[in-house]
C-alpha cells in the first residue's frame, strides 16, 4: 500500500484518536483503549513499510500520548454507568451501523417469508409454532380471549421468566458470532419467521389489529433489541472473518469488546420489555389509543437511541491535514 493511500484510509481514525487524547479526562476508558490499539497497530504497519516517513513519527507520538493518558487514568467514577449508555453504546452502534442495517433487512425479509408461507399454507403455523400452541390459541379464540396466552401466569414469575429468556437469547446471538455471522443471523431469521407466521395466523382469523396491539406493545422494544443483539454477534463474527490489517486474534478481541458493549446496552431495554409483557400486555381491555401510545413511545425511543443519537454524536466533518 502506498503511503498516501495509507494516510487517507486512516486519517479520520487518527484525528478522532487525537481528540480523545486531548480530552482524555472526559473520554470513556474503553474508547481510549480502542484508540490505542488502533494506533499502535497502524504504527507497527508504518514502521514496517515507511520506517523513515513523517507519518511514522506522527503515529509514534500519538501512540505515546494515548499510552500516557490510559495509564494516568484514575479509578473509574460511578458516572461511568451513565456515560456507558449515553456515550459508549451509541458510539459503538455508529461504528457498526452497516451491520445493524443489514440485520434489520434480514429481519424484514424473514417476517415476509413467514407471513407469505402462512398465507399460502394455513397449517404452516403448526410447523413453526407447534400443534400444542396452535390448538391452545384456537381454543382461546373460540372463548373470545385470543390473547389469553399473555394471562396464563402470575405477573412476577412471568416477568422473571420472560426477561431471563430474552437476555439469554441476546447473549446467545452474540456468542454465536464466534461461529461466524451465520449463527446470529440464523437466530434472527428464526424469530422473524415466527413473528410473520404468528401475525398472519391471527390475520386469517380476522384478529390482525387486536393481535398487533398485543404483540407490539412489548415487541417493539423486545424485537428491536434482538435485532441489535444480532448485529453485535455479527460484528464479532465479521471481526473473525475479516481481520484487515490486524492479526485474527487481535481483531477478534476488538470485535468482542465492541459487540459485548452493544449487547450489554440492550439489557435494560429487555427488562422494560419484560415488564410490559408481564404486567401490561395481558390487559387487552385497555383502550386502543393507550396501547398505541405505548407502542409509538417505544418505537420513538428505539429510533432515537439506536439511530438518531449515534448519528448526532458522530456527525462531524473532518478535513485531511497536510502531514
Amino acid at each position: 500500500m502506498k503511503e498516501v493511500q495509507f494516510i487517507r484510509q486512516n486519517i479520520d481514525k487518527w484525528l478522532a484518536a487525537e481528540s480523545l487524547a486531548e480530552d482524555a479526562a472526559h473520554a470513556a476508558p474503553d474508547a481510549l483503549a480502542d484508540a490505542y490499539i488502533d494506533v499502535t497497530s497502524d504504527l507497527s504497519f508504518a514502521q514496517t513499510h515507511y520506517a523513515t516517513a513523517r507519518i511514522t513519527h506522527y503515529l509514534n507520538a500519538l501512540a505515546s500520548a494515548l499510552h500516557n493518558e490510559i495509564y494516568r487514568y484514575k479509578r473509574e467514577r460511578w458516572s461511568r454507568l451513565l456515560t456507558f449508555w449515553t456515550r459508549e453504546v451509541p458510539d459503538t452502534v455508529w461504528r457498526e451501523r452497516r451491520i445493524l442495517f443489514g440485520t434489520f433487512l434480514l429481519f424484514v425479509v424473514s417476517v415476509f417469508i413467514g407471513a407469505l408461507s402462512q398465507w399460502l399454507d394455513a397449517d404452516f403455523a403448526r410447523i413453526i409454532l407447534g400443534d400444542r400452541y396452535v390448538e391452545m390459541t384456537l381454543d382461546n379464540i373460540a372463548r373470545g380471549e385470543p390473547m389469553a396466552v399473555y394471562d396464563s401466569d402470575e405477573e412476577g414469575l412471568m416477568f422473571i421468566g420472560i426477561t431471563n429468556n430474552n437476555v439469554r437469547v441476546a447473549f446467545l446471538a452474540f456468542a454465536l458470532g464466534m461461529l461466524t455471522s451465520l449463527g446470529p443471523g440464523f437466530i434472527l431469521f428464526e424469530n422473524g419467521i415466527m413473528i410473520g407466521t404468528f401475525q398472519t395466523f391471527f390475520a386469517q382469523k380476522d384478529l390482525l389489529w387486536q393481535s398487533a396491539l398485543s404483540i407490539w406493545l412489548h415487541g417493539t422494544l423486545e424485537i428491536s433489541s434482538i435485532i441489535v443483539a444480532t448485529a453485535a454477534g455479527m460484528a464479532l463474527g465479521n471481526s473473525l472473518l475479516f481481520p484487515g490489517t490486524y492479526s485474527r486474534m487481535q481483531s477478534l478481541r476488538r470485535g468482542a469488546r465492541r459487540g459485548l458493549r452493544i449487547v450489554v446496552g440492550t439489557v435494560p431495554i429487555f427488562v422494560v420489555a419484560g415488564f410490559i409483557e408481564s404486567f401490561m400486555t395481558r390487559h387487552t381491555e385497555w383502550p386502543d389509543g393507550l396501547q398505541l401510545a405505548v407502542i409509538l413511545a417505544s418505537a420513538t425511543f428505539i429510533a432515537y437511541y439506536f439511530v438518531c443519537l449515534p448519528y448526532i454524536r458522530n456527525h462531524a466533518t473532518t478535513e485531511i491535514p497536510a502531514l
